[in-house]
């Protein structure tokens, strides 16, 4: 990190940590830097990149890699077909790496609300990753505002439901009232999840949270499937 210190982020990583240990479904590596983002050969027993099946980011600020560790996580995810998962603020993360802004799906542009009861829709109750959450939930977080988001380069799981929010908070951007909560994406070959969700212990503390984590690993490491079509906003 090389900016914001989350308070939640060693809960955050432990959880993912955690949920693969439970389930025997991955080993996680908790690293606080990025020494094995890299394709070259470690010594000291340490793995590349090559050894994993998927990467998660809860970063904030320009982080330490060169150029040759910048291109072989952009291979590891579109060349290798591996999976990238975005917590809550990796999107305010490496602002001068165009690429990192496309494969991750926008950038960090304010959080008007800051933590608050925040009232979701599940907008795609079809996806394994959030099949179990329902039709909507509120949740005690921190949910960012996206620039250079798209729906035509993602598809959005989850989203604010804006006839409860204060639409009169400083800091509101986005004039089309479309606050992604959670989305996917493919990257070349490779799969990416994001989810704003993560910014408080009282998030990762619920189950239900802590599910949608689960399923969202598992469809980065090809575990299960899900379409991750591009697809307007749907009316409801």
């Amino acid at each position: 990190m090389k900016g914001f210190q989350h308070d939640a982020t060693s809960q955050g990583m432990a959880t993912l940590w955690k949920l693969g240990k439970e389930t025997g479904l991955w080993d996680a590596y908790i690293k606080t830097d990025a020494q094995l983002l890299t394709k070259k050969k470690l010594t000291g027993n340490a793995k590349n990149i090559d050894y994993f099946d998927a990467v998660a980011f809860y970063t904030t600020g320009e982080l330490d890699m060169d150029d040759e560790q910048k291109a072989a996580l952009m291979s590891f995810i579109k060349d290798d077909g591996k999976g990238f998962i975005g917590v809550h603020s990796a999107p305010d993360t490496f602002y001068k790496w165009p690429e990192y802004g496309e494969m991750l799906g926008g950038w960090f542009d304010g959080h008007p609300w800051n933590t608050f009861q925040a009232p979701i829709i599940i907008e795609d109750q079809a996806n394994p990753i959030v099949k179990h959450l329902g039709k909507e939930m509120v949740v005690l977080d921190e949910i960012y505002q996206a620039k250079e988001f798209s729906r035509e380069k993602c598809r959005v799981l989850m989203r604010l439901d804006e006839s409860k929010l204060d639409l009169t908070k400083k800091g509101i951007k986005r004039t089309d009232k479309d606050w992604a909560v959670s989305w996917i994406k493919s990257y070349g070959k490779g799969r990416v999840f994001y989810s704003t969700l993560g910014h408080t212990p009282e998030s990762w503390d619920r189950p239900d949270v802590q599910q949608m984590w689960l399923e969202a690993v598992k469809w980065t490491m090809g575990l299960t499937q899900a379409d991750a079509t591009p697809r307007p906003r749907p009316a409801q």
